[in-house]
């Protein structure tokens, strides 16, 4: 005699896998066609559910949206954070470049959604706020440099959103082209802004060849033997300088290493906190999930 075998159902979903999945599927189609070209029917048909599950998790299309831009965004800001908290500048800009290109190379689908022309559902989900954001921490790390070199600080916003919108544009052409390899690019973002085309000028102005024609200047004669002992003077003050600064960035490094010290304090309570804020999202879904049978079961009576 034959034993039959009885398919066996599959498995029903939980909630925060269901939501899970929807947002991985919103991911993806938001990458390829965009907001406006995404529909609330693609989204359910792929997770293979109705419109009013989708409803029930999200409360439509703009919440899957919101909460995909809201997590890339997220995760972005605290890759660039993290790069910034190293104690050398040089160091910080490398690995916030690295950072970035880590994560176009690891997230293509993530950085697409937020290079795009972002939807009012996004809030502030733009590309522009998150630059902003990126470049509101890269400011307070170019008024300290600045500060300890003689620059002016107040000049720290405005130099902020050149440098992180170099790295960003870069990082858009990046995205497609995929080569040279992105520590060789990193290491050209970074040999461009930290050295410069010619050395950073204290007191940048219009050059002479920029300017309106101005009367021939005599030729100037021969370094005296004046000049250089003055040349000589100025060179042991640079040097000078250049140890003082040295000596400077030692105190910076050990004053970062008791802030990364407090910081892991800080995220290991961030990390309790945001435990107890999963467990409280775990039990409303479980909620909406026994919602959402006894709906089931009322749309379709056995």
């Amino acid at each position: 005699m034959e034993t039959v075998t009885e398919p066996r159902s599959r498995r029903r979903m939980s909630g925060a896998e269901r939501r899970e999945q929807l947002i991985s599927i919103g991911r993806t189609l938001f990458a390829e066609k965009g907001f406006d070209g995404t529909s609330i029917e693609e989204i359910a048909a792929t997770a293979q559910v109705s419109k009013p599950v989708v409803y029930e998790h999200f409360g439509g299309k703009e919440g899957v949206y919101a909460v995909v831009v809201d997590r890339e965004m997220q995760k972005l800001l605290g890759m660039i954070t993290e790069a910034l908290a190293a104690s050398h500048s040089l160091i910080k800009l490398e690995r916030a470049a690295l950072a970035l290109l880590r994560y176009i190379e690891e997230s293509s689908e993530g950085f697409r959604i937020l290079v795009r022309d972002s939807h009012a559902a996004s809030g502030t989900g733009t590309f522009a706020s998150l630059i902003s954001e990126i470049a509101s921490q890269v400011e307070d790390v170019l008024a300290d440099e600045f500060a300890s070199r003689g620059y002016d600080p107040k000049l720290a916003p405005m130099y902020a959103q050149m440098l992180v919108g170099m790295v960003a544009l870069t990082g858009q052409w990046w995205l497609d082209v995929r080569k040279p390899g992105r520590e060789e690019v990193a290491a050209h973002l970074v040999n461009l802004s930290w050295n410069g085309l010619t050395g950073l000028n204290p007191h940048p102005a219009i050059t002479a060849t920029s300017r309106e024609p101005a009367p021939p200047v005599k030729p100037r004669p021969a370094t005296s033997e004046k000049e250089l002992r003055e040349l000589e003077k100025a060179r042991e003050k640079e040097l000078k300088e250049a140890e003082k600064i040295r000596q400077r960035e030692l105190k910076e490094a050990e004053k970062a290493r008791v802030r990364e010290l407090k910081e892991r304090e800080r995220l290991l309570k961030e990390a309790e906190k945001a435990q107890e804020r999963e467990d409280k999202i775990r039990q409303r879904e479980a909620r909406l999930a026994e919602r959402a049978a006894r709906l089931e079961q009322v749309d379709h009576p056995e």
